[in-house]
This record gives structure tokens, C-alpha cells and sequence, in this order.
């Protein structure tokens, strides 16, 4: 008898999660939806790095590489953005996907293209994967204090892209969201 009461009850049981789902406030439901964005890595210096010492901040997460040549065409825009948006709180931060044989071409690449933020290394194609960030580089996540991914960009970043959702995450996320979601990859777009 108990199991026959509680087979009747399942069937409700998801109609309920729908409806908390539907009629909740929305930061409700995102808080309790979206997974952290959690990595981590080594500084350039050796030191154990984690993006969840971040949190309380918003931060771009730029996922390169020194053979990456979209991503030495993509670096100069991050680089301008930084200077524009570090004032307004937001922090950037690259993790390179050299291994072994070109790890020591970073230090050169990041004077060469003046980057002043932090640079992590060691970065693998299971980090892209455990991120949901695509298969290729570069790729962007834009991560809210909270410490989730609102958006990501697979491919090279367009100005316009990186300056909508530096904006809309800057003022509070006031406005209509950007998509979650751009890939411009060959063969993906």
C-alpha cells in the first residue's frame, strides 16, 4: 500500500519542479542552476592558482595559446578592454594552453603584446571541456560574482561581442542578456 501511494505521488513530483522552476524569481533558480566555474592552474611564478579566489568579482577567463594565431589577433582587444573595464572592478585573466614544449614562449608573447593581467599556465583541453567552453581556442567565459559562466565565446571574439557583455555585466546586468552562447569556429558558426 505504501508503495502504491508513493508511485501516485511521483508523477507530480516533476510538475512541481516545473512550476518552482516557472514561477520563481529568477535569481532563484539561476543561483541554484548554474554550476561554479571552477579551475585551477599555475601562476607564471609556480604558484597554485583557483578562479574560486575570485569570487565576488567579475571576471573574463580567456582560455589561449602562443601557436594560437586567432588568439594573437583576439589578445590586443583584451588587452585595450582590461584598461577600459579594470576601473569599473572587472578582472581579466588568460590561461594559456602551451604545454611542455611551447611553455616558453609565453613570458614573451604576453611582453610582446603587453598584457598587464595574470596569465595562467598549464591550462588542458579537459579545463575547456569541464567549462563547456568548446574544442578550440581561443574561447572567453564571462563569470559573474557569484562565480558562474553567464556567457562564452568560442572562436575569436568580435569587438562588438566582448564590449556587450563587458557592459551589460558592469552595470548590473541591467537590460536584455547577450546571448549566452557565440561560436565562431569553422564549420560551428
Amino acid at each position: 500500500m505504501l508503495n502504491k501511494q508513493r508511485s501516485g505521488l511521483l508523477p507530480t513530483l516533476p510538475l512541481c519542479g516545473l512550476l518552482l522552476t516557472l514561477f520563481a524569481p529568477p535569481s532563484t533558480v539561476y543561483a541554484k542552476d548554474l554550476p561554479k566555474a571552477e579551475l585551477s592552474l599555475r601562476d607564471q611564478h609556480g604558484q597554485r592558482v583557483h578562479l574560486r579566489d575570485l569570487r565576488g568579482n567579475i571576471v573574463v577567463l580567456n582560455f589561449w595559446a602562443t601557436w594560437c594565431g586567432p588568439c594573437r589577433d583576439e589578445m590586443p582587444r583584451l588587452v585595450e578592454a582590461e584598461k577600459q573595464y579594470k576601473p569599473r572592478g572587472i578582472i581579466f585573466l588568460g590561461a594559456s594552453l602551451d604545454d611542455a614544449n611551447t611553455q616558453g614562449k609565453i613570458a614573451g608573447f604576453v611582453q610582446d603584446h603587453q598584457i598587464d593581467f595574470p596569465i595562467w599556465v598549464g591550462a588542458t583541453a579537459d579545463d575547456l571541456d569541464r567549462l563547456d567552453m568548446g574544442p578550440a581556442v581561443p574561447a572567453t567565459a564571462f563569470i559573474d560574482p557569484e562565480g558562474n559562466i553567464v556567457a562564452r565565446v568560442s572562436g575569436e571574439i568580435r569587438p562588438e561581442e566582448l564590449k556587450e557583455r563587458l557592459d551589460w555585466l558592469a552595470e548590473g546586468r541591467n537590460g536584455p542578456s547577450p546571448k549566452a552562447r557565440v561560436v565562431h569556429l569553422e564549420g560551428h558558426e
